[in-house]
């Protein structure tokens, strides 16, 4: 390809168009996430899917998709970032059309698995490059707050994309979205993304690789268990599993000449702290995010498309905060922006804390703003220090890193804030009810979700008490989850203003990483 820097060495506006290209990917990875529980009840009903095989469907994705991050990572600063991440796409491509067109739950189940790892390739590779594609560090802030505001634009987008493609086509319809996207970035990306790898990247160990996925799968899937099924000895063995594997893959990292995570990073204090501030993020964020969405439906009792709608303030907030960064780091050092966006959250949390079964609509809208608007500039400036602060030859694996800690908080705020809140629910509810029998009763002090549909089978008299308690006690169980977030949310600021008050704005290190013969050349 033509270069794209003059003789000069003026940087070529390529680069730009470059993050619009990596930026495509990325809006498709969030919308993949949220799409399918849209579909979920007619693949369902034409695939003649069970209830474990429907959960399987829908969780395989996240699961693999979280394992896969930091080998990926890794194995994009071998073979490669834009070469990873064009795979990737092409694999992602082909299998949205595989799982589209599956006839059985089974084909869907394996079709998913795959397009998690695919998915995989997306987020190391397409933020390790943005971290070579940018080296001055007023530039990459701003172009990883894009890179940010696209996840969030496409879990905005995702839910209305894909009601309109379901009111108008089948059910796999809302995979097939994934394709030409794909198409695009396949046909344009060699000619505006550059090629970056590690000049030295050593052997790829396989059984490091190993020990990473079923490690940080054994963790999810036990945290997502525990969220669902509350406090049992079950999701306990495989969460103490993880940890046991997690330990034999340091100690091996360790021992290797060629470690998949090269642990002196951790002994970086920037980069510790910006990744414990990226990950306390997602666990205020997704832990109340889910609470927020039950509310919105079985409290106000508002449908699943004008719930959609009432998240749509928060995702413009949240792209807000994630494009004002580059502003606030040029009179502000990032650890006071990542404590006072912190601090925000926690007041964003408070608020939604105070709504009312019947008139918290505007307090629950406010507040998710208010939480968006917060922990926005942290996520960007927290993955522009973890990024910013390793050699650009390490940029994909870092880059795995703090995906895989995002994953990890996602899963852990779930777990979290889920199981406080369903605690406060079940020690609210009566154990007994007039004209409901002792099973029924059961099933409601489960879940609200269950006792909307006990009543919904209730004669009126009898339901509308059920229906009244259960709302109560899953308001006040919304109440303590989010004021416990909030309290997580002011502790984490407090760390953050200390750990990171001598950090400046991340400045990528001077030396470069080899570039292919079609990558940007030496500035």
């Amino acid at each position: 390809m033509d270069e794209p820097t003059s003789p000069s060495g003026v940087a070529d506006p390529r680069r730009w168009y470059g993050l619009a290209m990596i930026a495509l990917p990325c809006v498709l990875y969030s919308m993949d996430l949220v799409v399918l529980y849209l579909a979920a009840p007619a693949l369902a009903q034409d695939l003649h899917a069970s209830g474990t095989e429907l959960l399987w469907i829908t969780d395989i994705y996240g699961f693999m998709l979280a394992g896969w991050l930091i080998p990926m990572g890794r194995l994009g600063d071998r073979i490669g970032r834009r070469r990873l991440l064009l795979i990737g796409a092409a694999a992602f491509g082909a299998l949205s059309i595989l799982a589209a067109f599956s006839t059985t739950p089974g084909m869907l189940i394996a079709t998913r698995a795959l397009l998690g790892v695919a998915a995989a390739t997306l987020a190391p590779s397409t933020l390790s490059l943005i971290s070579n594609m940018f080296p001055d560090p007023r530039e990459r802030t701003t172009a990883i707050g894009i890179w940010v505001m696209s996840f969030s634009t496409g879990a905005a987008i995702g839910p209305l994309v894909g009601g309109a493609m379901l009111e108008a086509f089948w059910w796999g319809s809302v995979f097939l979205i994934a394709v030409p996207v794909m198409g695009l970035l396949l046909v344009l990306g060699p000619r505006l993304i550059p090629e970056f790898r590690d000049p030295a990247p050593g052997r790829f160990d396989a059984v490091s690789a190993l020990l990473c996925l079923v490690a940080v799968l054994a963790v999810i899937y036990g945290l997502k268990d525990f969220a669902e099924n509350g406090w049992r000895v079950a999701p306990i063995v495989p969460v103490v599993a993880g940890v046991v594997l997690a330990v034999v893959f340091v100690r091996r990292q360790r021992r290797l000449p060629d470690p998949m995570i090269d642990l002196e990073l951790f002994r970086r204090p920037a980069f510790v702290a910006a990744l414990g501030a990226n990950t306390l993020s997602f666990v205020v964020n997704f832990g109340t995010f889910l609470l927020i969405a039950q509310y919105f439906q079985l409290v106000l009792g508002r449908s699943p498309l004008v719930a959609g709608l009432w998240t749509l303030p928060s995702a413009f907030g949240f792209i807000a905060g994630a494009l004002v960064v580059p502003l606030l780091v040029r009179a502000l050092r990032p650890g006071f922006v990542v404590a006072a966006g912190l601090a925000v959250a926690a007041a964003g949390l408070a608020t939604v804390g105070q709504a009312g079964v019947s008139s918290g609509l505007a307090v629950v809208v406010s507040g998710s703003v208010l939480l968006a608007l917060g922990v926005a500039p942290v996520i960007t400036l927290a993955t522009d220090l973890v990024v910013g602060t390793v050699p650009p030859e390490r940029a994909g694996v870092a880059s795995g890193v703090s995906e895989t800690g995002s994953e990890l908080g996602g899963a852990l705020g779930i777990a979290l804030l889920g199981s406080i809140s369903v605690a406060v629910y079940r020690a609210d509810l009566p154990h007994s009810f007039v004209g409901v029998d002792a099973g029924q009763a059961e099933t409601a002090r489960e879940t609200l979700a269950g006792a909307a549909r006990i009543a919904a089978d209730l004669p009126a008299a009898t339901a509308q008490p059920l229906l009244a308690a259960s709302r109560h006690a899953f308001t006040h169980g919304l109440e303590i989850a989010t004021l416990t977030g909030a309290v997580i949310a002011v502790v984490g600021a407090c760390v953050a203003a200390v750990a990171l008050r001598r950090v400046g704005v991340a400045a990528a290190p001077t030396e470069d990483p080899a570039r292919t013969e079609d990558g940007f050349p030496q500035r």
